[in-house]
């Protein structure tokens, strides 16, 4: 008998919005900000609160790449998160410690914005952000988002595969990691005039976790351009580790031989280490990690899953370091 178990992230077709009914109310509301912002003179950056648009004074390049295709081979076992909440309750200690900081993070300029990448490749190169939009293929995924707070989110991220991004920077056989570095600027990030944490936000994976095939530079959601809170114009997506590991707002990509120690291991060690995998047998030290609150449904609560769903993609990079006693879940 062929037995066909059911993968962590799969749920049955009929449970799923139709993909014409959630494009067709995309490109209307793309549609209709399109022509409302074409009344003052063209597409602009937009600040985003529950999905309205507020206009700067600076051009969106990128605004034209989205929405981008879906790919369906990344499934969901819970609704997308409605965007007023995802897009107004986010971590970004540059800002401030407040989960209502997407009114301050407005003030970081994404334009004109570059990524230098540099360390153990072929040759070193800085790109400017739109430039890099142009080498690269955008689709859009639906992931569990999971925080090491023991809450969720369910979000339609678009961007394209750290591969691709590896495969532009031709490291060479001595890169064994890729850091990531975000940007420094206390004079428009107030949160990080704070002394007790080690700015800027660094993070770091192996090169396989990087070129896993889950990994993605997201540059947009909900169809549109990542808004600022969300950590435009560039920022990490792993789905199966908790996600402070996610930096945001990168200017800079360094392959490595040398383990890079990320900003949370460096500003509180005793509770965040490098891997940051999803587990819900090993707890926080302050809280459990067994089950997490699904933000903005009124509190429910579901249980966690072992790398938050994503084993089948990602569980075999472990096997070793697991024998090893890495510190693999916190």
């Amino acid at each position: 008998m062929n037995i066909k178990r059911k993968k962590g992230w799969e749920i049955p077709e009929s449970q799923a919005t139709p993909e014409t009914v959630f494009r067709n109310r995309r490109r209307f509301l793309t549609a209709g900000a399109a022509g409302a912002l074409a009344l003052g003179g063209g597409a602009y950056l937009a600040i985003g609160q529950g999905g309205d648009a507020v206009a700067q004074a600076q051009p969106d390049p990128s605004a034209g790449l989205y929405p981008a295709p879906r790919s369906m081979r990344y499934r969901l076992d819970r609704e997308v998160t409605e965007e007023k909440v995802s897009t107004t309750y986010n971590n970004f200690y540059e800002f401030g410690t407040s989960k209502n900081i997407w009114q301050a993070a407005q003030k970081l300029p994404i334009r004109p914005w570059q990524v230098k990448i540099d360390g153990l490749v072929a040759k070193e190169m800085v790109v400017d952000i739109d430039d890099l939009l142009k080498k690269v293929q955008l689709e859009e995924r639906l992931y569990r988002h999971r925080c090491v707070e023991a809450w969720s989110m369910a979000v339609p991220w678009t961007g394209f595969p750290m591969k691709a991004l590896v495969d532009i920077a031709q490291p060479t056989s001595a890169a064994k990691y890729v850091r990531m570095e975000t940007f420094n600027r206390p004079d428009v990030a107030s949160g990080m005039k704070a002394s007790f944490y080690s700015w800027p936000y660094i993070e770091g994976l192996t090169m396989a976790e990087a070129t896993n095939e889950l990994t993605l530079m997201v540059t947009g959601i909900y169809g549109k351009p990542l808004p600022k809170q969300m950590g435009a114009p560039i920022r990490l997506v792993t789905p199966w580790k908790y996600g402070f590991k996610c930096i945001k707002s990168i200017v800079r990509v360094t392959f490595t031989d040398e383990r890079p120690r990320s900003f949370w291991e460096v500003s509180q060690g005793s509770e965040y280490g490098f891997w940051a995998n999803v587990n819900p047998r090993v707890s926080h030290p302050r809280w459990s990690q067994a089950s997490e609150e699904i933000i903005g449904t009124g509190g429910k609560r579901v249980p966690t899953q072992l790398y938050n769903g994503y084993g089948d993609f990602v569980a075999s990079m472990y096997t070793d370091l697991e024998k090893s006693g890495e510190r693999l879940w916190m």
